[in-house]
This record gives C-alpha cells, sequence and structure tokens, in this order.
C-alpha cells in the first residue's frame, strides 16, 4: 500500500461568502495541485471539499497521511468520525459532504495531523494561497456579472 502526503486548506473571503480551497497530494517526487471555489463557506466545507476533491484522484487504496490546518478535519477523521457510520447525521454539519467523504475514504487508511495555520510550512502556506487565489476569483466573477 502506497503512503501519500495530502496537505489541504480552504480560506473564506468573507463569512458567509467566497471561499476557495486546495490540495496538494504528494507521492515520492510525484506532486498534484488542485484548487476550487464556491460560495457556501460554512463550518470548514471549504477544508472537506479539499479533502474529497484529493480522494477522488487516488484510484487505488492508499494510507494517506493527512495535513491540514483545520482541528475539526483532524478530530473528525481521527477521532470520531467512525461512530458517525452506525448512526444518523442529525444535528451535524455538511451532511452531503461528510458522506462522500466516507464513500471516497472507505478504502484508504487516513490519518490527520494538525498544521499550525500560517506557520511558514511550505505545503501548508501554499495550499492557503491556492485557496485564497481560488476564492478571488470566483468573487471577481460574480463581482463582474453584476
Amino acid at each position: 500500500m502506497k503512503t501519500i502526503e495530502l496537505y489541504t486548506d480552504g480560506s473564506c473571503l468573507n463569512n458567509p461568502g467566497f471561499g476557495g480551497w486546495a490540495y496538494i497530494l504528494r507521492f515520492g517526487e510525484y506532486e498534484k495541485t488542485e484548487s476550487g471555489a464556491e460560495e457556501n463557506t460554512t463550518n470548514n466545507r471549504m477544508e472537506l471539499l479539499a479533502i474529497i476533491k484529493a480522494l477522488e484522484v487516488l484510484k487505488e487504496p492508499c494510507e494517506i497521511l493527512l495535513f491540514t490546518d483545520s482541528k475539526l478535519m483532524v478530530q473528525s477523521i481521527n477521532e470520531w468520525l467512525d461512530s458517525w457510520i452506525q448512526k444518523d447525521f442529525k444535528g451535524k454539519k455538511n451532511v452531503d459532504l461528510w458522506k462522500q467523504y466516507l464513500h471516497k475514504a472507505q478504502i484508504h487508511k487516513m490519518k490527520a495531523f494538525w498544521i499550525k495555520a500560517h506557520n511558514g510550512h511550505k505545503y501548508n502556506e501554499r495550499c492557503d494561497f491556492l485557496a485564497r487565489t481560488a476564492a478571488r476569483k470566483l468573487a471577481k466573477e460574480k463581482n463582474e456579472k453584476n
């Protein structure tokens, strides 16, 4: 089973407002980067989108070391997400995305690690830059239409 590093970040220009997400997948010398944006920025939605988008790229089971500045993502993935599988999602935020995550993550072994935001970590800062750039681009496009 391959061990892959996954760096993710989500950024919000205003809350609620325009948000961006980004990920960097690393395996040896191979690196894949993607980013995007949307207007719904509630409750760590951008971070979760980044993780889901990265998982969509992986075609075989992997051991994934996830590095994110979202403590909620780390806690969710490492501690209490397993219990969600046995019960409903009543009272949880972004249920649509959590269900997508569960579906896509089931073949992988994932361990999440928290990285303090804006600490100078190379990949963490790159993800933040990509997410903010995507959010600004979406905001600019919306403003130009109006």
